[in-house]
């Protein structure tokens, strides 16, 4: 993958928080697109094709989706965060409430906020497969409502469907590791510490969530997935778009919080202004 120029989107106080449109929009605009190696790899892994009915726990902005139904399937997405959804409708539904047009992706997909969709997938037919594409691993308790999410959904699904999960590599194969770790010294430099900061990737996080669900592993994969970024403010906004660095941001200020983050990318610069980090993803396969 290859830094993408990527405009400035705000011009604000860099000590006052974002808001969550500017936050969602960083999400998608910078950073969700650097996941892009492992939908792709996933997806060849498992054919994902016109026969998949895909339902995707937790689908952001929809990237992953919009890759799923370029390839023929039927996606459903769930997530509980407006912003990100509302961009994912404008990905996957541009003609939804358009008096008198249905668009071809209102066939393929449908979007649902918070909750599961009531029944199966948009033609009728139970879900194929069920993914998970929001990494764990990298902050503490971040899988602690996945298996409850994954039970609840596993009853849309087809007798032996496939459920993918997905998580950060070892801390020594992702170099955005180190950056990471500013989220966690600055969490716990409050008193009391704040609860939610960066942890190092555990090797069997994954399996863990697999057998919480009820899930047989049936394989897994690692996936290169570099973080390119047209410049350190790029890289600054894309990676607090991901979440964690709130608790740090709790503890402190945004700020300080971004000029640590900028300090700690400094390694990772190139002589022509962009950023670059090598990072590895892990994929989970597991059957219902």
């Amino acid at each position: 993958m290859t830094p993408t120029l990527v405009r400035n989107l705000r011009d604000a106080d860099p000590s006052a928080p974002a808001d969550a449109g500017t936050r969602a929009r960083d999400w998608a605009e910078i950073q969700e697109r650097m996941l892009a190696p492992l939908y792709e790899a996933v997806y060849d892994r498992l054919e994902v094709g016109p026969a998949t009915r895909m339902l995707s726990l937790g689908c952001g902005s929809g990237l992953a989706m919009l890759v799923a139904a370029a390839r023929g399937a039927q996606v459903t997405g769930v997530d509980s965060d407006r912003e990100r959804l509302a961009l994912a409708r404008e990905r996957l539904l541009p003609d939804e409430g358009t008096e008198g047009t249905e668009g071809a992706s209102a066939h393929r997909a449908r979007l649902h906020d918070g909750g599961l969709p009531a029944g199966a997938g948009a033609d009728g037919a139970p879900y194929s497969l069920i993914t998970v594409f929001e990494p764990i691993g990298c902050a503490a308790g971040d899988s602690e409502g996945l298996a409850p999410a994954l039970k609840s959904a596993l009853p849309l699904a087809a007798r032996g469907a496939t459920v993918v999960l997905t998580g950060w590599g070892p801390p020594e194969r992702c170099a955005t590791a180190p950056v990471l770790r500013v989220a966690a010294r600055l969490a716990e430099s409050a008193r009391p510490p704040r609860a939610g900061g960066w942890r190092p990737t555990l090797r069997d996080d994954l399996e863990d969530v697999a057998a919480r669900a009820g899930l047989k592993p049936d394989g897994s994969g690692r996936v290169s997935c570099p973080f390119g970024y047209a410049d350190p403010d790029s890289a600054v906004r894309g990676l607090l778009s991901t979440g964690l660095f709130d608790a740090a941001v709790r503890a402190t200020d945004r700020s300080q919080v971004e000029k640590e983050v900028a300090e700690a990318l400094h390694p990772y610069r190139r002589p022509d202004g962009t950023v670059w980090m090598q990072n590895v993803f892990r994929y989970l396969v597991c059957t219902t």
